[in-house]
């Protein structure tokens, strides 16, 4: 384990010095095939005759970043391609063909074409994104136009027509610039059709200052050819010496989105705790850029702006910044925006992914959170309904954050490594983190995780031979939840991964706490529960003999222990204060187990007054706070009920076992705030009884939130609240929608994934480098100037409401069928 840990710091170190040391953000950013293809086929204009790129360094990448499979592009985590590879490795074969060199490139990318196409589209279960529409049709049309020899099954005819049929019917619907589509269809200005009709004062009119065209490479790159504008050759050249090895999808980026995505990125593989300084410096400075600015919409950049207030919240709210809900919630203000993300649900799902992930953090009272909540709930559930893979979209909606434990969470995401480094949807293909530094964080992740289970392992052991040394594995009745309780307690505290002092506190207390309750709810007699409720007041108990004796002398132990490690760690006895919290709890069971055997039915008030102490949360995180970094002031044992954040806990822990324990209580003749209500009012259903209980849940949760997460509502210190917070997701997780922890069954799965089963870790393939021999020669280079016939002349500009594609035959259906000019070859 000391190895281990070992690798684990030097780790950590490097990507300290690599990733948070003045680094250029954009290294966090894959670069885009698509693209760097596009600067490809740029010729010098001071080449003359020669024939060379003017940009040879993009050619070299093209040539270089093959992948084994013969594609272009990002793959997923698993190194398999993915659709946007269609695009992207037809414009590297185009920059190829262009230059003529790249031949082993060029079979080996028909060959991915040709073998893959059918499989690519057959996945997307006939879908076709607005981008790939706009995209792929043109890219093939530029392919057949310089010779490639682009040939389809029969079976992918069909498909393919109704991709040309749908980006028709987006370029007669959409005009070049509006306010309701994201990216505007003239950031796709490389693959509009010659009929389009575009003249040179569309394309000056909408560059930036920067002489980019929506802060597309590949449209700029088109811009420049149709213009020869100066600013955006400038753009070009700048782009290129800012990034030699491949440019991005996007210049220039919100580099704050950047820094923002890092740290979603670094928290989702379980790495937070190693980079707490750096994380903090960055949400510092974002927090005090993002209150200075008003937040305005800019049309051009809806999805990306809406992604990035959703994350920033998220992230700043989930580290105690006060952030209003509606630096992000604006949009629901926009008719025209809401209008259009239900229309391209799927463009918009990565977006509405982090908007629902923010409205998590909902604290009481924020009316607009619950209804972005809703929408981006409707918006992730009509994608799904397309057939649209995300298994990081369903796992969120089937099972809350609230109700998810840290660690199994930080197992999926290093599992499912192809969904956590894509960050949203681009142009032309998905914004992912730099597969270098992915790389990195990665290995980091797997030793991380790897040690913690090992960890886990070995602290679960030695809590099995606490409980068989001290009597408390066989009592013979009742439910043996050792390993069910290690379980709550580790993987829900991940921010403690190396304290297991408290990690064992936790986990002793609560064993006990399970052992006395079933004793005084099923095995003791009401001499033998008076008796040992008195021998803990007096914490004395010579008297007491059989399973009572056992239970006080296992409680004494840990309590002894835990006093006089507090007395040398802190110089200060708590013995008497422990004691007491104790002996509340043995008297609120013996309270309940009266009432149950005489029969006294309480109000529901009554009830609950005695039920949220009985449920013992207090007994288990109030004494393990006491050794937290800082820890809690010694009056929080003595006063624990004044305590906001305690006193919620306590209440959200009894409500929630209620509304998935009523009847078997009902059944054994127990009382439960549920029952009460019910009883108290006699023409309401059981179902009106539960959302009763949860509503009053649902506000007292977010009210334990927004103690939990903010600095100024409780003075308990951030570590101790932030146990608080463990343990209600504990409680959330067990009687979310069942009683798991009853079940002998149901988190057992968990149990082993979380402690036992090895990873299961797929790492991507490497990029396939090719031999020196088939890189490009300057000598040998010659340019193909084909795929720039097709420069956009300058015509008067159309009408995009009545423009139409020339008129051809329409079959029966009423269809424009696409013309088979493009000599797509049908096999």
């Amino acid at each position: 384990m000391e190895s281990s840990h070992s690798i684990i710091e030097a780790l950590v170190r490097k990507i300290k010095d690599e990733m948070f040391s003045s680094v250029d953000l954009y290294s966090f950013v894959s670069p885009s095939a698509y693209d760097t293809a596009w600067l490809a086929m740029v010729p010098d204009p001071a080449g003359g005759n020669d024939g060379r790129p003017m940009f040879g360094e993009c050619l070299n990448w093209v040539v270089n970043n093959q992948r084994e499979g013969g594609f272009w592009g990002e793959s997923d985590g698993y190194g398999n391609p993915t659709i946007d590879c269609l695009p992207a490795t037809l414009a590297c074969m185009l920059a190829l063909k262009t230059w003529g060199v790249g031949s082993g490139n060029l079979e080996r990318g028909l060959a991915f074409i040709h073998d893959n196409t059918e499989k690519l589209l057959a996945e997307n279960h006939g879908r076709c994104p607005r981008w790939f529409a706009i995209v792929f049709p043109a890219m093939i049309e530029l392919a057949q136009k310089t010779g490639l020899e682009i040939v389809f099954s029969d079976e992918l005819q069909e498909v393919l027509t109704n991709i040309f049929h749908h980006r028709q019917r987006i370029l007669e619907r959409e005009e070049l610039v509006d306010k309701y589509h994201y990216p505007p269809l003239l950031s796709y200005l490389e693959t509009l059709p010659l009929w389009y009709g575009i003249d040179e004062e569309d394309i000056v009119k909408h560059l930036s200052e920067d002489g980019s065209m929506f802060q597309s490479p590949s449209a700029t790159v088109c811009a420049f050819i149709t213009t020869r504008n100066r600013k955006c050759m400038n753009y070009l050249q700048a782009l290129v010496q800012r990034f030699p090895h491949g440019v991005p999808s996007m210049y220039p980026m919100d580099e704050q989105l950047i820094q923002l995505s890092m740290v979603d990125h670094l928290q989702k593989l379980g790495l937070a705790d190693h980079f707490h300084k750096e994380i903090e410096n960055i949400l510092e400075h974002v927090y005090s850029h993002y209150m200075s600015q008003e937040q305005l919409p800019q049309q051009s950049l809806v999805p990306v702006q809406i992604y990035r207030d959703a994350l920033a919240f998220r992230l700043l709210r989930m580290h105690g910044y006060h952030v209003s809900p509606w630096s992000f919630c604006w949009f629901l203000n926009h008719e025209d925006v809401l209008t259009h993300m239900e229309e391209d649900c799927e463009y918009f799902s990565s977006v509405m992914y982090n908007v629902y992930r923010a409205t998590d953090l909902t604290f009481s009272g924020e009316y607009e959170l619950q209804e972005a909540r809703s929408f981006a709930r409707k918006l992730l559930e009509k994608t799904l309904s397309l057939g649209i893979r995300g298994d990081n979209i369903e796992n969120e909606l089937d099972l809350p954050w609230m109700a998810r434990l840290d660690h199994l969470d930080h197992r999926m995401c290093i599992e499912q490594l192809c969904e956590i480094n894509t960050q949203w949807t681009g142009k032309a293909s998905f914004y992912r983190l730099s597969c270098f530094h992915n790389e990195v964080l990665m290995q980091l992740a797997v030793k991380n995780y790897e040690f913690r289970q090992a960890i886990y392992k070995s602290e679960l052991e030695e809590l099995k031979r606490w409980c068989e040394d001290w009597g408390l594995s066989n009592m013979g009745f009742g439910r043996e939840k050792t390993t069910y309780c290690y379980f709550a307690v580790a993987v829900a505290c991940s921010f403690l991964p190396h304290d297991s002092e408290v990690r064992m506190i936790v986990a002793k207390s609560g064993i006990l706490i399970i052992v006395a309750d079933d004793f005084f709810d099923t095995k003791g007699s009401l001499n033998e529960l008076e008796s040992l409720t008195e021998a803990v007041r007096r914490w004395n108990g010579k008297d007491l003999s059989s399973h009572s004796k056992t239970i006080f002398a296992a409680l004494d132990n840990l309590v002894s222990g835990m006093a006089a490690k507090h007395l040398h760690q802190q110089g200060n006895d708590i013995t008497g204060d422990l004691q007491d919290i104790w002996y509340e709890t043995f008297a609120s069971w013996l309270l309940e187990t009266k009432w149950s055997k005489s029969g006294y039915i309480p109000s529901k008030h009554e009830y609950l007054d005695n039920a949220r102490i009985s449920v013992a949360t207090q007994t288990m995180v109030l004494p393990a706070s006491c050794f937290l970094n800082p820890g809690a002031p010694e009056c929080k044992l003595k006063h624990f009920q004044n305590g906001s954040i305690t006193k919620l806990l306590m209440v959200v822990a009894r409500l929630l076992n209620d509304t998935q324990s009523y009847q078997k209580e009902q059944e054994e003749g127990k009382l439960n705030f549920v029952l009460l209500h019910l009883k108290e009012n006699p023409k309401a259903t059981i179902e009106d009884s539960i959302s009763f209980t949860k509503a009053i849940l649902d506000e007292k949760r977010k009210e334990l939130l927004e103690h939990a997460l903010m600095d100024d509502l409780d003075d308990l210190p951030k570590p101790c609240k932030q146990l608080h917070l463990s343990c209600f997701k504990v409680f959330q997780m067990c009687y979310n929608s069942s009683n798991r922890f009853d079940s002998n069954t149901e988190l057992l799965h968990d149990i082993n994934r979380a402690i036992y089963i090895p990873l299961k870790v797929q790492t991507s393939k490497p990029l396939k480098l090719l031999p020196y021999h088939a890189r490009p020669k300057k000598e040998n280079s010659k340019i193909n100037s084909t795929c720039f016939n097709q420069t956009y002349k300058p015509r008067v500009k159309p009408s995009f409401i009545m423009h139409r594609i020339p008129p051809k035959i329409r079959d029966g259906c009423g269809k424009v069928p696409i013309s088979l000019n493009l000599k797509l070859c049908f096999v």
